[in-house]
């Protein structure tokens, strides 16, 4: 166990930053399965406003570090082919 003052606030911090992290992923995951579910019952309402908002959080997530900037533009790139493949919009 920590002993100093310095040791002991560091694991005040620690603690406080897990929660929010633990928080903020979670969030991430469940928005994640919120857009998959919306695309499996292809109502294209839903599914605009759905995306508008996943979107926001892989970027909020990118950039707060949950996840990599990368795997942000892959989950974008991916859920937005879905999209469009889900509303017709898709050109061959």
């Amino acid at each position: 166990m920590a002993n100093t003052f310095s040791a002991l606030k560091r694991v005040r911090q620690t603690e406080r930053r897990t929660f929010f992290n633990r928080v903020a992923r979670t969030r991430f995951r469940h928005q994640i399965r919120a857009m998959r579910r919306a695309l499996a019952a292809k109502d294209p309402g839903k599914l605009v406003e759905t995306l508008s908002a996943t979107f926001s959080l892989v970027d909020k997530a990118a950039r707060k570090g949950y996840i990599k900037s990368g795997t942000a533009s892959r989950y974008k790139s991916r859920l937005h082919n879905r999209v469009k493949i889900a509303l017709g919009d898709v050109q061959k």
